[in-house]
């Protein structure tokens, strides 16, 4: 791997974690009833949560579940 695709591997991973931490402030442990509750795909809502299948279409849907803007979601993104 280069360094450019170790970094974007990181960023992907940075943002799944994010994405979990999100659901967990929520008060959801479990990814399946977050998913469930929201009308989203379980098994697609845990690609999302590690990091596969990521899109900026899906993570805009999910930024909107938190109500928060791309720009909030990223502010403390180095």
């Amino acid at each position: 791997m280069t360094d450019g695709e170790n970094k974007t591997e990181r960023v992907i991973a940075d943002v799944a974690r994010k994405l979990k931490s999100l659901r967990i402030a929520k008060g959801y442990s479990s990814y399946e009833k977050f998913a469930l509750d929201h009308d989203l795909d379980r098994k697609q809502y845990w690609r999302l949560e590690n990091g596969s299948n990521l899109t900026i279409r899906s993570l805009v849907k999910i930024l909107e579940i938190h109500q928060m803007t791309l720009k909030e979601f990223f502010e403390d993104f180095h």
